[in-house]
């Protein structure tokens, strides 16, 4: 049986409460609209309980303000279940996908409605919504794919809207991740505390190396190193040692614990084979012509400031299209020395941003690396003959890695954008993500908001400066679903097209492309990250 810590009453009242609040702060997350995922849907039934009244500025509130307001809209909208057997959860094999509208054939261009209704493992229609899909169209021998925009009608079905990109035979999945249940379990526990990940800090001793616990909250009355970003209030804290004083804070790990925070009848959920299920289909494939009257040519050029459509593009023979501008060919790519000539390239982030610098050299043969001694963490790339200059480095606590790195590299990336100069010769590309999925909401919340007004800083004394948000991609599926699912990585996905519209950045859909493609690594492969680049290239030339 899954009980849930929240009572009905307190639901009842948290959304009493929003609706007094006249100038109430929104993230306006259209989840609906946004993603080939979906769990949430702010312009349902839940949205007027939920205090829903659009977007409003913030420049007056507090950043604890509006992180608040985002937690509550988010408690109020995602499902919360008090009780559930589990044979009342939603049942993937008893679910089914209909076609609506069939015909034989179909036309270029024409959108494709799958309507997917959920039953229970008792074969009981779901009455409600919630339930995390995914949804993709892919011709394999074609190497086409693209992902469906899902529409929750909050009763237990599903519409699934499909824009077809490509001609020839097209096959449709759709796909239960997480039922609504789950996605109640998963987001209980994520925001019940910090016991997902440990930290271990390496001190120096006089001429000896000790460690000691660190984290961003420690449950112990010992003395505490506590250490402050004063201008974004970031906090990190480390156990303090006896006599060894806080500055001798050498390295940093982590380590996956074994806390959880599902009980076992919790975790039948979760198990493997209740994960990425395929919902039976009435029509596994159809056929798509190139009917005279379709056209699918985009003439405009790809700029940065332009808001995404979703889905944002398709792949084609393993190239990525972007569906709301012109890139038709790997030209950017191929021209990439003189399109990055003298220019400063500043990656920021993690990992999945680091394989764009691992991937350069590939199209930039003069491109050299400057040893760092700090692999991973921080790299640093040049080509003198064109007067190429390229940073990666990786964005500030957490960073889980389970090997020590040393905490002078460390640095949030809102400090990072203070110290960069600017200029129309200046590039920055900004990717957070896969590391805050096993911490509260609330930390990724506030590290957006403080990117964000670092950006809008780094514009106001430097317009002309090229700024990139790169979102986080998809990842694998395994059972380790209460830090990494990518249930979390979805409303992290959301909330980064959230907080950075309506600035001038570019955006690369990094979540788009690898649901697209039916990638399942948290590192892509070189298919993906080439088509990264490749869009990325085109916004700057």
């Amino acid at each position: 049986m899954f009980k849930s810590t929240r009572k009905g009453h307190m639901f009842i009242l948290c959304c009493t409460v929003i609706v007094m609040v006249v100038f109430i702060y929104i993230i306006h997350i259209n989840f609906s609209q946004l993603s080939n995922f979906h769990f949430i849907n702010v312009k349902s039934h839940l949205a007027p309980a939920c205090g829903y009244s659009g977007y409003m500025t913030t420049e007056s509130k507090t950043i604890d303000q509006q992180i608040a307001e985002i937690m509550t809209l988010m408690n109020c909208t995602i499902p919360q279940k008090d009780t559930m057997h589990f044979n009342e959860t939603t049942s993937a094999i008893n679910s089914k996908a209909i076609l609506l509208s069939y015909k034989p054939n179909y036309c270029l261009g024409d959108t494709l409605i799958v309507q997917v209704e959920m039953f229970n493992y008792l074969g009981k229609r779901k009455t409600y919504g919630g339930d995390f899909l995914q949804a993709r169209i892919f011709s394999p021998k074609l190497g086409a794919g693209a992902s469906g925009r899902i529409k929750d009608f909050n009763n237990g079905t599903y519409h699934i809207y499909f824009t077809l990109f490509w001609k020839g035979p097209v096959q449709i999945s759709v796909l239960l991740m997480h039922p609504s249940e789950g996605v109640s379990l998963l987001w209980k526990g994520r925001n019940m505390g910090y016991n997902y990940i440990r930290f271990t800090g390496k001190f120096l001793n006089k001429n000896q190396e000790v460690q000691t616990e660190c984290g961003f909250y420690l449950n112990s009355q010992q003395e505490k190193c506590k250490y402050v970003d004063r201008r974004y209030r970031e906090v990190f804290y480390c156990i303090k040692l006896p006599e060894v004083p806080c500055e001798a804070f050498i390295s940093l790990n982590s380590e996956n614990t074994r806390y959880t925070y599902l009980t076992n009848a919790n975790k039948t959920l979760f198990s493997k084979s209740n994960i990425g299920i395929e919902i039976p289909k009435q029509v596994e494939s159809i056929d798509v012509l190139n009917c005279s009257k379709t056209s699918m040519n985009v003439t405009s050029k790809c700029q940065i400031g332009t808001s995404l459509p979703f889905p944002s593009g398709y792949f084609l023979k393993n190239q990525w299209f972007p569906s709301h501008c012109n890139l038709s060919s790997f030209e950017p790519l191929l021209n990439a020395n003189k399109c990055l000539a003298g220019k400063m390239i500043y990656l920021m982030g993690d990992s999945t941003i680091r394989q764009w610098i691992d991937f350069f050299p590939k199209v930039m043969k003069n491109l050299k690396f400057f040893n760092t001694h700090n692999p991973g963490i921080y790299c640093v790339a040049f080509d003198l003959q064109n007067n190429i200059y390229i940073q990666s480095k990786k964005h500030g606590h957490p960073f889980v890695i389970s090997r020590f790195y040393n905490v002078k590299d460390h640095a949030y990336i809102a400090n990072e954008l203070d110290q960069v100069a600017g200029g129309s010769n200046t590039i920055v590309v900004v990717t957070v993500g896969q590391h805050f999925r096993p911490f509260p909401f609330p930390l990724f919340i506030k590290r957006l908001l403080n990117i964000q007004r670092a950006i809008k800083s780094l514009f106001l004394r430097s317009p002309h400066t090229k700024v990139v948000i790169k979102s986080e991609n998809t990842r694998e599926i395994n059972p380790n679903v209460e830090r990494f699912s990518d249930f979390h990585g979805y409303i992290q996905y959301l909330l980064v097209k959230d907080i950075f519209s309506g600035l001038n950045v570019g955006m690369i859909d990094a979540w788009d492309m690898t649901t697209a493609f039916g990638s399942r690594n948290v590192h892509p492969g070189e298919d993906i990250v080439k088509n990264q680049i490749n869009l990325f290239l085109s916004y700057i030339c």
